[in-house]
């Protein structure tokens, strides 16, 4: 849809922070004495000055390339809480019996874990016995399943009814039943998302009359809303780079500066073992978000530079491929025919590294390429240090993400509603961010 010059040009701010950033953390660096400290016990914290490190800017998603220039300039989403919806697909029949009551709740306002907090105090039951499969995001309108165990089947007498909430706040229960299982984490399949952009200004108008909207000509606006179609046909035949979304590194990337303090202190020793225990249990890690961040982070920017060459829904030599719908990965040295047809038709998908030990499965090209784009980078480095201390186990996540039963409407000529699903784990963010080059919440 652009050519190789209008792709360099939308990729350049990314790369460009990550260089900036290099630069400063090279002249920053601070004079380490062999002699006095072991290589193992340094940290890239002290290596360089954080404070000129610009983390808001490289966790910014918004400069991530895209395959081709997205048509719509700007748009706004999440204007109101109905614009932005998800509902959590998680097929079950129900048994009717056990202890575990399973409750389907809309909600809005409101995030999961405090949800399942009330959930706990108003069936008088410790927290560790309230399961949900996922976090739904506070500001959306929201479904999805949590599961309470109930001693003997003995409901409080009341009906759970929260006074602990704000106005803004809504909790509604849709169904109830009984099972013989608590709902455990990764449980539902999928999320359907029901997104409604607004105020939208279009790219691929020459007149700003049209851009938009308010003087354009019939002709103008038809011209501007069939390339929005065109590439939603598009994206949802080819998918779009599976990056990870911004709520991933927290307001101005605060989770990333979060793991470069964590990795600035010495690893958690493993607790002592029984004599008679065999097991060798690692030492249980608490900062769950600060190390998804970490690793997050640095498989964005091998899927950018994966973008930038055109690798990213093709493959290279040494690839790790993911079969489509499931976690099974398996690896090639070399790309034929038979695998080309299967990436065509989106039967696999490439992958790269969410980093840490262990990351031996991937080979040739594909592995120059991860491993030139973190040792390009001190503050990516520093990451992947901290997290291969701490013995993070090394995974694969998909490059390209699917878009299932994508689906759109014109609300008006400014108001676009979107309808689609994602695999779990996956971010509606992506898929605006493939369509809209500026959007606004």
């Amino acid at each position: 849809m652009t050519s190789q010059d209008n792709q360099n040009q939308i990729t350049t701010t990314s790369q460009d922070s990550l260089d900036s950033q290099a630069a400063t953390l090279d002249s920053t660096a601070v004079a380490q004495n062999g002699n006095e400290q072991k290589a193992n016990d340094q940290t890239a914290s002290e290596q360089i000055d954080l404070a000129h490190i610009d983390i808001a800017a490289i966790t910014d998603t918004a400069n991530l390339p895209q395959p081709s220039l997205q048509p719509i300039q700007q748009a706004t989403y999440k204007a109101n809480t109905t614009d932005f919806i998800v509902n959590e697909l998680l097929p079950l029949d129900f048994t009717g019996e056990g202890e575990h009551l399973w409750l389907h709740i809309e909600k809005s306002g409101i995030n999961t874990a405090y949800l399942a907090k009330l959930l706990s105090e108003w069936a008088d039951i410790p927290l560790r016995d309230v399961g949900y499969s996922g976090l739904k995001d506070r500001h959306a309108l929201t479904t999805q399943w949590f599961s309470l165990r109930i001693p003997k089947k003995q409901l409080p007498p009341t009906e759970f009814a929260p006074v602990d909430i704000g106005e803004n706040e809504t909790v509604t229960i849709l169904a109830q039943h009984w099972h013989n299982k608590k709902l455990n984490r990764g449980t539902h399949r999928a999320n359907q998302f029901v997104i409604t952009l607004r105020d939208i200004q279009f790219a691929s108008a020459s007149d700003e009359n049209v851009d938009d909207g308010s003087n354009a000509s019939p002709e103008q606006l038809l011209s501007a809303k069939e390339a929005v179609e065109q590439h939603l046909t598009r994206i949802g035949e080819n998918g779009v780079p599976n990056y990870f979304g911004p709520q991933r590194f927290g307001r101005q990337g605060n989770n990333v500066r979060e793991a470069l303090s964590l990795f600035a202190r010495p690893p958690r020793e493993p607790r002592p073992q029984p004599k008679k225990s065999k097991r060798k249990r690692a030492p249980r890690e608490q900062n769950t978000m600060e190390l998804s961040a970490a690793r997050s982070l640095i498989f964005n920017e091998i899927l950018a530079a994966r973008v930038r060459d055109g690798s990213w829904n093709t493959g290279l030599a040494g690839e790790v491929f993911n079969l489509d719908g499931s976690g099974s990965i398996f690896t090639s040295e070399t790309l034929d025919d038979t695998l080309h047809a299967r990436l065509d038709s989106g039967d696999i998908h490439p992958t790269a590294v969410l980093w840490g030990t262990g990351n031996d499965k991937v080979t040739g090209s594909a592995a120059d390429l991860e491993t030139e784009v973190v040792q390009h980078s001190p503050l990516l480095m520093q990451l992947a240090t901290g997290l291969e201390q701490r013995d993070i186990k090394a995974q694969r996540r998909a490059l390209r993400l699917p878009i299932e039963a994508l689906s759109w409407e014109w609300s008006d000529d400014q108001t676009l509603v979107l309808n689609f699903t994602l695999t779990t784990g996956s971010f509606a963010t992506s898929v605006l961010a493939s369509l809209v080059q500026e959007l606004e919440s």
